[in-house]
């Protein structure tokens, strides 16, 4: 499983139910690199680096929660970079 890189843009309910705070704690733990942050448009961006299987992971985890809604997704493959967490802007 080598490492990529993705910059995510999520639409639907995405703000104001703890989808950052859920992003940060849930791909700290799967060992995955990166950042989120709200748009003022009501999207969520991401950029995310790991394994394949456990950007998914993350997403999965996402899509599970109570109040989260992701409606659609616009996927982006980015060249990896060196980096060592991952956080809110």
């Amino acid at each position: 499983d080598k490492m990529v890189r993705k910059h995510i843009i999520f639409y639907g309910r995405v703000q104001g139910v703890g989808f950052r705070y859920y992003s940060v704690y849930k791909a700290r733990a799967l060992g995955l690199t990166g950042w989120v942050r709200n748009l003022y448009d009501g999207t969520v961006e991401m950029e995310v680096q790991g394994k394949e299987s456990e950007i998914d992971q993350l997403i999965i985890f996402l899509q599970n929660q109570r109040f989260i809604l992701i409606e659609d997704m616009k996927v982006k493959k980015l060249a990896v970079v060196d980096e060592r967490d991952f956080y809110e802007k």
